[in-house]
């Protein structure tokens, strides 16, 4: 018998020392690291990198993710990417081999980044404007972090789906006999 899933994180409370306003990019942005935790470390490196009829990799979703948190909280800071930060998202299209439980530590830093910087951001900030890319495109402070929530969310999205294309039917219906919620796969 399986025992019960814990609520979504979002219907856990608020997380201490994020302000109100910002709980739901920091519930988002937990979600999905407690999705990948379920199912990135038993992955196979041909499961990791396999791109599926063309499809992007796990690899490069959970590596892309990871960036783009990095840049996005940078153009909220009101600043421009390093030259490092750049190389690193050209980087993010052939993304280095890993294992899942690497994709996961790099992804779990990057987090953990994330949540300092919006544990500093002060409410009265978030309709500031702020500016993207070379063409300074606009956006706010709330804009840019919204955003990191939602793309974290989308990429997040595609990992589960590729996951369910790349691992055979069979370790899918054995994890589905041993209680592992479809969420956690």
């Amino acid at each position: 018998m399986s025992t019960p899933s814990a609520p979504e994180v979002w219907l856990r409370g608020p997380i201490e020392g994020i302000p109100a306003l910002l709980q739901p990019v920091a519930h988002a942005l937990l979600q999905v690291r407690e999705e990948w935790r379920a199912s990135l470390p038993g992955l196979t490196q041909d499961q990791i990198v396999s791109r599926p009829n063309g499809a992007a990799s796990i690899a490069f979703h959970v590596q892309h993710t990871t960036g783009s948190l990095d840049r996005l909280f940078t153009y909220a800071r009101g600043e421009r990417l390093s030259a490092e930060q750049k190389g690193a998202f050209l980087a993010e299209a052939e993304p280095e081999p890993r294992s899942g439980r690497e994709l996961l530590a790099l992804f779990e830093a990057g987090l953990e980044r994330a949540l300092a910087e919006l544990r500093d951001i002060d409410e009265a900030t978030l309709t500031e404007p702020r500016f993207v890319g070379r063409a300074q495109l606009p956006s706010t402070v709330l804009g840019l972090i919204f955003h990191a929530a939602e793309h974290t969310q989308r990429h997040a999205g595609q990992v589960t789906t590729t996951i369910l294309v790349v691992v055979p039917v069979r370790e899918q219906e054995q994890a589905a006999r041993q209680g592992t919620p479809a969420r956690e796969r």
